[in-house]
């Protein structure tokens, strides 16, 4: 262990310090530049990149398309959060926490934005009437527990284990923690039943997916053997099985840049875009 911090009376922003992503972290919010943010024919304008938060909804819209509901085609633009397009000043007008993703419904006479990855889920699944499942008290507490769970394991286990600029014993044994924990509770319930909220996939399996299902699959954080993720096997067959759907398997690749060229799809326009403009197919053309 490191010598023993002592925090200053009044806490002032040390622009050094952070690790990784201390170039677009601030104790402020607002736009740091004007930028506006472009718009294209679909219903339904998404701002994002594919972190888990961002893979929520490409997987929601691509589910959505693939059940037939033809009023859900949308646009995706990529915002590259590492270098600060979230504080554009169009984006902060679509959001102005600063956060992906964000989603402007212009299906209406007036255009919405919905901001936050549940919010958004919860927008289009009632304006389709699709996905919210037989059990709707459920389907929303365990959407509400992805919420407020995923923070330990991204901004708590993630950023100590993988991203913090040194490893320090108390906040990973801290967050390893809870994790571990929060996968518990998770494969106990997934011990009778098909999926989180019961037999009908819903909008909390979209949720919960990309952050604990991509965990157990060894997507995040290279932690897989670090967690023993093997060993929470009902989980592991929830996310197997959900990794197999077509519609999961598009919302992936969507305003993705990292991985295999085959899986990344920068921006998404047309349904025809997961043929012919994957980077393997157009490389650095459209940057």
């Amino acid at each position: 262990m490191s010598e023993s911090y002592e925090p200053p009376k009044v806490w002032t922003w040390d622009q050094e310090s952070g690790g990784k992503f201390a170039n677009i972290n601030r104790p402020i919010a607002g736009p740091t530049h004007d930028k506006e943010l472009p718009v294209g024919e679909h219903p339904f304008q998404l701002y994002s990149m594919a972190t888990p938060n961002g893979v929520k909804v490409t997987v929601m819209l691509e589910e959505l398309l693939e059940a037939g509901h033809a009023g859900a085609d949308y646009d995706a633009w990529l915002i590259r959060i590492g270098d600060g397009d979230q504080f554009g000043s169009g984006f902060v007008e679509v959001n102005p926490n600063s956060k992906i993703p964000a989603l402007l419904d212009r299906s209406g006479e007036t255009p919405v934005r919905v901001f936050e990855s549940a919010a958004i889920l919860m927008h289009l699944a009632e304006k389709f009437d699709a996905f919210l499942g037989d059990n709707r008290p459920e389907m929303l507490s365990w959407l509400m527990w992805q919420m407020g769970s995923a923070p330990y394991l991204g901004g708590g286990f993630g950023h100590f284990y993988a991203y913090a600029p040194e490893k320090f014993e108390y906040p990973i044994n801290r967050f390893t923690m809870e994790t571990k924990r929060q996968l518990d509770v998770l494969d106990r319930n997934l011990a009778d039943r098909r999926f989180v909220a019961g037999e009908d996939y819903t909008i909390a399996d979209m949720a919960i997916w990309p952050w604990y299902g991509q965990l157990v699959l060894g997507r995040l954080y290279d932690a897989a053997e670090f967690l023993d993720v093997t060993s929470y096997e009902n989980v592991m067959d929830w996310a197997k099985r959900i990794d197999g759907r077509p519609a999961v398997q598009r919302g992936r690749m969507v305003n993705r840049t990292f991985g295999e060229p085959a899986m990344q799809l920068h921006e998404r326009h047309d349904a025809s875009d997961f043929h012919t403009r994957t980077q393997d197919k157009i490389g650095d053309a459209a940057e």
